[in-house]
């Protein structure tokens, strides 16, 4: 069982090493770099394709752990962040990546079904530049990544 699951590491890493050569020549072709992050698949699903039509390049995480990972290697220029993940919340995310000068200046729009002040109040502490309750509207969405990607 070790063995499969070290070559399963293994495989992964080279994919993430191909990946990366890739992502560096996307950037080079001038395209903006969207991480989206949510362990739902309809949510990047609705996202995905509109973002890629607008002309960015949409990267995906499926967790917090993932998004910290996918940061470090990738620096997007901008991050959709869910809140509510397993193994690492939307806010943990933001505060790490807020407090953290490498990647201060990447905004995070916050996506999140729990519509409360509380969490509104949160999410600036940690850093958001902007919250989005679910459901949104893809419309709305794209024009707050227009308006901090093309300012």
């Amino acid at each position: 069982m070790k063995i499969v699951r070290k070559h399963e590491q293994e495989r992964e890493q080279e994919t993430r090493n191909d990946e990366c050569l890739l992502f560096e020549e996307e950037k080079k072709n001038g395209k903006k770099r969207v991480l989206v992050v949510d362990d739902d698949p309809l949510v990047v699903k609705v996202l995905y394709k509109p973002l890629v039509n607008a002309g960015y390049d949409v990267r995906i995480a499926k967790h917090g752990l993932e998004a910290l990972q996918r940061v470090k290697e990738e620096r997007p220029d901008l991050i959709i962040l869910d809140i509510l993940m397993p193994l690492l919340d939307g806010f943990k995310v933001a505060r790490f990546l807020k407090f953290d000068k490498r990647y201060k200046d990447i905004p995070i729009i916050v996506l999140t079904s729990r519509a409360t002040e509380g969490e509104r109040k949160i999410g600036k502490q940690v850093g958001a530049n902007e919250f989005l309750y679910k459901p949104f509207r893809v419309p709305q969405v794209l024009n707050i990544v227009q308006r901090y990607l093309n300012a």
